[in-house]
């Protein structure tokens, strides 16, 4: 008898991008995490269970072996640190980009700058690559906002369309990194269950192939 896998997802966009990719390796979820309440939800296969999480934990549920692998975005695993986790396969979906954004035809600058974001360590890591020290200022949502009411003076977040910023009077300024979703493998998992953990992903990667063309 196969041991148990459970796969790590959040809902929303990366759910449903990677719903296509679980079912090219025979994996459906019988339950809608939209529509229902519970937190693992069963498959087809009894082999595999889906945990729905915030997408922040997803590492940390897969580094500790809660689960034994996850989706989660590039940002969240640069956020998150350290090589705590298997990063197999770049699966080419949910893409975007981690730039810093501010207002346009800014004034002059500060010596020292105030950088409002979600993603602290990104954005420490960033400045001090280029030897500036920046003052962060942690927020979680309604980053735009920040510059227009002189919280900062300018924001560090994920841009897909830039209409937001748009409307807000903001530009993207300077690119951080290109984000897109990853499959992240615990490290005990990938030797204990090592056949049942390579075997989807190399059905994983086989559809991510195909959906690229490639």
């Amino acid at each position: 008898m196969q041991e148990t896998l459970t796969i790590a997802l959040s809902k929303g966009r990366i759910f449903k991008e990677t719903l296509p990719l679980l079912a090219h390796a025979g994996i459906v979820p019988i339950d809608d995490p939209e529509t229902s309440r519970k937190l693992i939800l069963d498959t087809n296969r009894e082999d595999v269970k889906l945990v729905i999480i915030r997408a922040t934990d997803v590492p940390t549920y897969v580094e500790y072996g809660a689960a034994d692998l996850g989706v989660a975005g590039k940002d969240v695993l640069m956020e998150h640190g350290g090589d705590s986790v298997y990063e197999p396969l770049d699966l080419n979906i949910a893409r975007c980009k981690l730039m810093v954004a501010g207002a346009k035809n800014r004034p002059e600058t500060p010596a020292r700058l105030r950088i409002a974001t979600k993603f602290v360590n990104s954005t420490r890591r960033y400045y001090a690559e280029q030897g500036k020290q920046v003052e962060i200022i942690k927020l979680y949502g309604s980053m735009e906002l920040a510059p227009l009411v002189g919280l900062a003076d300018y924001i560090v977040d994920l841009v897909d369309t830039g209409n937001t910023l748009k409307a807000n009077g903001l530009e993207p300024l300077e690119h951080i990194a290109d984000v897109s979703s990853r499959l992240v493998v615990n490290k005990a998992s990938m030797k204990m269950k090592h056949r049942q953990v390579k075997k989807l992903i190399d059905l994983i990667a086989e559809a991510v192939n195909e959906r690229r063309g490639v």
